[in-house]
């Protein structure tokens, strides 16, 4: 959510009911690294055999589910090196934390990582980290590009849109005090501003947001079994190069539209040495009156502000090739909305005028140049209301939010693009937008919730995630559900969130509208999820359930989800002490679920209410099945939340069953800080 209050972190609203030491990071038992052993090629050519994964996972054992992308993922701590191995480690502000798996190699200069290629590729994309400048505002680097040791091509990396730090909504400057000293302080256990003496920080403070990725075409298409070879050359100012993942690619031709209102002829710049904003504008106009559609070639296409649309249809030549790129820029004085930039973005007009219809985005890329986050900023990718609407085939990167919709609005289909490197959300439904459909998505590296559903002020209502991949957002969670009517999320595919959040999340929170109808959360896999909560020094839940404004009561349906390598618990169903006796959760069916691994518990239940379980198998669980503190007020009748046992509940860990008949109905079992025990990597059922 791209909104101040973001996450749970805004502000302790009230210290936990019970004092315990301080967690530190070893606590997570998730921290062990690998030594700093430096890996040697694994073989007498440099090459090893190409281990492609999903999320960092074999790909069997999320099939059917997350985006079917057109790319091969292979993990750099896979590949050969000689350089290290970091992670892995689920810990916040670390480098391995926030790489895909956890783990990811580090090179410095003269070190190579090399990847086999699976399949026929002519192109790559590489997810990768430098270091920030010393005061900030990133710098350069070069990374060389060979495959078999042939002709060298450079790419040149850049920390500029990465290396965030300090207290929400954040900062690019790593030597900053405090943006909130009135805040409460998990590092100090305190509230600084009220402390005497204040307490120092260690600069930089929390820094995140670690990692960019970058697009390369090779030129010509290599066979499976080549090898591509990312070498720091020598002479890099990089004191060091993380390498995350390869993703590897056979793009098509260009697709031509050759009867189409074409850009060029109104006076676009396909080299990008002028704005062609107004171009665009033109072409628009020309193709509503004609009645045609509106074609981009390929090019690198300079547009430094919002292109309105509505009525029209844009075709670019495919997102490798159609590039709209555009500057970050000042206004005069702030407009209404409040923005005080803007940037490049394609806006659907605003709800209050109606709204646009009939708007088709297809086949370009959107790279915008936002460093910072200024929430009342309009520099979006994508924005505006787009009824009867369909926007596939895009590449959104470096702007605020990929694509964030404020409705009211209705029909909206968003499909097969890739959303990668945001300062906030990767795509939020906010206020009002119905009956819309968000499908096969690729998701990666948002600085806030993945997907979002924020019922603000008027209920989102009928709207379905079905088949997406969200992986390593920063801050909050990959799918989030504030509020509303009648929605579904489906056979997702949830990978490694990192703080203050978790995989799913459904909650009452944000000024959101209540949850009414029902809300369908199904067939989706979670893994390597349930973050450690800064404030609330608890892990979270894989999906968690959080009642902070109003009762969560709809008739909410998770069924068929598997919940993998949970760094905590799977489930958690929680509200914020300073309410906890006024709002509940109840209503919600637990059906045919796989839990394979807990650092803690199977359930984890804050909050007055109740839920149902049914045919919920569970295995390599670290702690009691259990852990049921209700709402802290401990009475004689037992916990304030009841677990309802509707059969089928199987398997448990070394506390024996993680149902046991005895936690029936409403047993206390109150532990929410037990020991972790790092769980098995996933295996097939």
């Amino acid at each position: 959510m791209s909104r101040i209050g973001t996450g749970v972190a805004a502000r302790w609203s009230g210290r936990p009911p019970r004092r315990v030491a301080a967690v530190m990071a070893a606590t997570l038992g998730l921290s062990v690294a690998l030594g700093g052993t430096s890996l040697a090629d694994r073989n007498a050519n440099g090459a090893s055999t190409p281990a492609v994964t999903r999320a960092g996972l074999d790909p069997s054992l999320v099939a059917g589910r997350g985006a079917s992308v057109d790319f091969a993922e292979q993990e750099a701590e896979n590949a050969a090196t000689n350089g290290t191995v970091i992670g892995p480690d689920r810990t916040a502000y670390t480098l391995p934390s926030e790489a895909s798996g956890r783990r990811a190699v580090k090179l410095t200069p003269g070190q190579h990582v090399e990847f086999t290629l699976p399949g026929a590729a002519n192109a790559i994309t590489v997810r990768y980290s430098i270091p920030d400048a010393p005061n900030g505002g990133g710098i350069t680097a070069p990374l060389n590009v060979t495959v078999n040791g042939g002709a060298r091509k450079s790419m040149t990396l850049t920390s500029q849109y990465a290396w965030l730090y300090n207290q929400y909504p954040f900062s690019n400057d790593p030597n900053a005090d405090l943006l909130h000293p009135d805040w409460w302080i998990t590092e100090c256990a305190c509230v600084p501003a009220a402390t005497t003496p204040t307490p120092a920080i260690t600069k930089p403070f929390r820094p995140s947001h670690f990692y960019d990725e970058q697009r390369l075409l090779l030129g010509r298409t290599y066979r499976a079994g080549d090898r591509v070879r990312l070498t720091v050359p020598a002479g890099s100012n990089a004191a060091w190069t993380v390498i995350d993942l390869l993703d590897s690619h056979l793009v098509g031709a260009p697709h031509v539209r050759l009867v189409a209102a074409n850009v060029l002829a109104f006076g676009a710049d396909p080299l990008g040495r002028r704005d062609s904003a107004d171009a665009f504008d033109r072409a628009i106009a020309f193709a509503k009156g004609k009645r045609l559609k509106v074609y981009i070639p390929p090019g690198t296409y300079q547009v430094n502000r919002h292109i309105i649309v509505d009525d029209v249809t844009i075709e670019g030549a495919g997102n490798w090739y159609t590039i709209i790129k555009g500057r970050e820029v000042t206004l005069p004085a702030p407009a209404p909305d409040g923005s005080v930039h803007t940037g490049v973005g394609f806006y659907g007009k605003d709800a209050s005028a109606g709204g646009s219809d009939d708007v088709h985005l297809s086949g370009f890329a959107i790279e915008g140049d936002v460093r910072e986050r200024i929430d009342t900023d309009q520099v979006n990718g994508v924005g505006g209301a787009m009824s009867n609407s369909t926007i596939s085939g895009l590449h959104i990167r470096h702007t605020k939010v990929g694509l964030w919709f404020d409705g009211p609005m209705t029909n909206l289909k968003i499909t097969n693009n890739v959303v990668v490197d945001q300062i906030a959300d990767g795509l939020n439904f906010h206020t009002g937008v119905t009956n819309s459909v968000v499908s096969n998505n690729f998701i990666r590296n948002s600085g806030d919730d993945g997907l979002a559903m924020w019922s603000e002020k008027t209920s989102n209502a009928g709207n379905t995630f079905d088949h997406n991949t969200v992986q390593t957002p920063v801050l909050a969670n990959g799918i989030a559900v504030y509020g509303g009517t009648d929605n579904t999320v489906s056979n997702n595919l949830v990978a490694d969130p990192i703080r203050e959040g978790s995989a799913i999340q459904v909650g009452s929170r944000f000024g959101a509208e209540a949850f009414a109808g029902h809300l369908w959360v199904r067939d989706n896999t979670t893994v390597r999820a349930g973050t450690y909560e800064l404030n609330w020094n608890i892990g979270l839940g894989a999906i968690w359930f959080y009642a902070l404004e109003k009762n969560i009561a709809a008739d909410i349906q998770v069924v068929g989800n598997h919940f993998l390598d949970n760094t905590y618990n799977a489930i958690m169903l929680v509200s914020d002490w300073p309410v906890k006796d006024l709002y509940s959760i109840t209503n919600v069916h637990f059906k045919d679920i796989r839990v394979d691994g807990t650092g803690t518990s199977v359930v984890s239940a804050r909050v007055k209410g109740s839920a149902s379980f049914e045919n919920v198998d569970a295995r390599n669980v670290g702690a009691v099945g259990v852990n049921n503190c209700g709402a802290f007020n401990f009475p004689s009748t037992g916990s304030e939340f009841s677990l309802t046992d509707l059969g089928g509940n199987d398997g448990g860990g070394t506390t024996g069953p993680w149902l046991a008949p005895w936690e029936l109905p409403n047993t206390i079992t109150c532990d929410d800080r037990p020991p972790v025990v790092a769980p098995p990597a996933p295996s097939p059922w």
